[in-house]
């Protein structure tokens, strides 16, 4: 058995600041966990990018990080790379991975009407990987789905402090709800970890709604991961990393520092 350090940190990785609703979790149920927080922000927005692009970056990128900080395990903590990567950085790591996928069966466990919603990147909403959790774990029902991409920018500006126009979640959410069946639409699939970010902002712009993501269940499955492991007796300050300009971050600084991530660094 291979004996992981105390201070080995689990390893985030996000186009952007999304991940942090599944950081959220995670820190919840592993209070003392080290945490690098890693975010492509040269690479943002992922759900843009062709599969092939994609599918190149993220093994790369994440080769470069599990080199340098020689984490425990890795998540993915992002829709559209995990619909698209998974496999490719799970073939080019030497660490367990874990993705960040559609959280469908639990909205299908949670529907009343059947009819339930995906709001995702135009990427993520594409995927056979959809149609495939879709088969497995909701086919009796009416899967709708729906690209918005503004939530992204929405939910990055929320974050850095800013005010978003509540237009913007009205739209995304008449863009499924003003499709075939969109009227019987109870819950909704939050298809991008940065989504859950404004959930807050969507709830006002559909009251009815039960929204899913599937932050719980990650920090479920990491907790299984490192059940017979250990941890720090004191919680270090987590990192985070950028592709980005470190300089670009100063309005996320406060979101980050609340969180226990406290040293900046590029790549």
């Amino acid at each position: 058995m291979t004996i992981v350090p105390d201070v080995a940190p689990i390893l985030f990785f996000d186009s952007g600041i999304g991940g942090l609703s599944v950081l959220k979790a995670v820190q919840a149920a592993l209070p003392r966990a080290p945490i690098v927080f890693a975010a492509d922000y040269a690479g943002l927005p992922y759900g843009t990018k062709t599969e092939d692009e994609i599918s190149a970056r993220v093994p790369a990128l994440l080769g470069r990080w599990v080199e340098r900080y020689q984490p425990r395990l890795v998540i993915i903590a992002c829709n559209t790379a995990c619909t698209i990567a998974l496999s490719h950085v799970r073939a080019a790591l030497n660490v367990p991975v874990v993705g960040t996928v559609p959280a469908i069966k639990p909205a299908a466990e949670a529907t009343e009407t059947g009819v339930i919603g995906l709001l995702g990147t135009a990427a993520t909403i594409r995927q056979v990987y959809v149609d495939a959790l879709h088969a497995a774990h909701a086919r009796q029902f009416h899967l709708l789905r729906h690209a918005a991409p503004e939530l992204v920018h929405a939910a990055e500006a929320k974050m850095r402090g800013e005010v978003v126009d509540p237009a913007i979640y009205a739209k995304a959410m008449a863009g499924l709800m003003d499709q075939p069946f969109g009227e019987r639409l109870d819950v909704t699939v939050l298809g991008c970890t940065h989504f859950p970010l404004v959930e807050d902002e969507l709830l006002v712009a559909a009251p009815h709604m039960r929204f899913v993501d599937g932050a719980a269940g990650i920090a479920r499955r990491i907790c299984h991961l490192t059940k017979d492991q250990s941890w720090p007796e004191k919680k270090a300050d987590g990192i985070f990393v950028t592709t980005g300009e470190v300089s670009a971050l100063g309005s996320l600084l406060p979101a980050l520092f609340s969180l226990g991530i406290t040293h900046i660094q590029s790549l």
